[in-house]
């Protein structure tokens, strides 16, 4: 087998390393990370009005009568969102940098950004649900969403079922478009280090 030439074998494992953190990190994100808030609130939308915890205002209610403050759907779940995005990015890009400067290769900030942007904006896309539902649709995975729901039960003893969360086909095709997206971002961090001969 021919050896391979050493700046090769170098963007192989900068390549190797950032797609490993950075497919590492995002469960810890969006586990332990994300707050219980965000995690439940960020898929609303709608123009419907809200309470701070989600709820819909009861039907007729005029939402400038109520002395509790309430929200757009859409806009308390686009904040709830970019809190969660603002959190994976930080400790995305912590840990990259962490990590590749542990290990002996300063990645230039304007290459990590790259890459960290690449996953910031994609992972505000999908975790919004809609488009990714709408993806979904398009691809013919409908079915394998409605098929594989969860059922909950709330404190009352009520049970729901939800499309979305853990347990859910919807989450585990959510985890598998970031995962490849990580893919590219770690790629494109890797080629914006290295193509000018930086090591």
């Amino acid at each position: 087998m021919t050896a391979l030439p050493l700046r090769a074998a170098d963007r192989l494992a900068l390549f190797g390393t950032l797609l490993s953190v950075f497919d590492a990190v995002h469960p810890l994100c969006d586990h332990w990370v994300q707050s219980s808030e965000d995690a439940r609130l960020k898929g609303l939308h709608g123009d419907h009005f809200v309470y701070a915890d989600g709820t819909p205002l009861p039907d007729g209610a005029d939402p400038a009568d109520s002395d509790i403050p309430v929200f757009k759907a859409s806009v308390l779940g686009r904040a709830a969102a970019c809190r969660h995005v603002r959190s994976y990015t930080a400790v995305q890009l912590g840990t990259a940098l962490a990590v590749t400067r542990a290990l002996g290769h300063r990645v230039p900030l304007g290459a990590l950004l790259a890459g960290a942007a690449v996953n910031a904006a994609t992972h505000l896309v999908i975790d919004r649900r809609e488009p990714l539902l709408k993806l979904a649709d398009r691809v013919g995975k409908r079915g394998y969403i409605d098929h594989c729901t969860a059922t909950r039960v709330n404190d009352k003893g009520e049970v729901t079922t939800e499309l979305s969360g853990p347990g859910t086909a919807l989450m585990e095709l959510d985890q598998a478009a970031h995962r490849f997206i990580g893919i590219g971002a770690a790629a494109l961090t890797t080629w914006l280090a290295t193509r000018s001969g930086r090591q």
